[in-house]
């Protein structure tokens, strides 16, 4: 299995800038969100706007919780040294250019949402035929696959 592009990892932290289990938003601060603009080497801009892309962005990867809405910034298509680039001005816009980029590459379809009410996280489907449904097999998809088993046998003993 190939490592994830550098899009692939910038989409999914940010998507995952909210975890569900653990009740963390980086986004509920604009300190916060600063910091990890700044762990990537990227300008933060308001953390309004990057909470509207956000839930605009998670709500396009099957968030059932997250509100579909039009979300964007300003990315600019530059050719340097030969080759066209998009250039965005903070980390909104390299978050919504590297995503056009996985939809321009058909990768897009792979992001994906934990479909566990208790976990929701954001994950890159490498499988071949892109079917993986959970986040972790070894947890989420384990956890549900037990739970349902649970209630098919006391379905069964009533």
């Amino acid at each position: 299995m190939a490592a994830p592009s550098a899009d692939v990892s910038l989409v999914l932290d940010f998507l995952n800038t909210l975890d569900v289990e653990d009740d963390i938003d980086v986004l509920r601060s604009a300190e916060s969100w600063h910091g990890w603009a700044r762990e990537r080497g990227l300008r933060a801009g308001t953390v309004t706007a990057a909470r509207q892309v956000r839930e605009a962005l998670r709500a396009a990867v099957g968030d059932p919780e997250a509100r579909a809405a039009e979300a964007g910034a300003p990315v600019e298509a530059r050719l340097t040294g030969g080759t066209p680039a998009l250039v965005a001005a903070d980390a909104v816009g390299a978050i919504l250019a590297a995503a056009a980029r996985l939809a321009v590459r058909g990768e897009w379809e792979r992001l994906k949402i934990c479909p566990a009410d208790d976990c929701r996280w954001a994950f890159f489907d490498q499988s071949r035929n892109r079917s993986r449904t959970w986040c972790s097999m070894q947890v989420c998809g384990n956890r549900e696959k037990a739970r349902a088993w649970r209630e098919r046998a006391a379905a069964r003993a009533e």
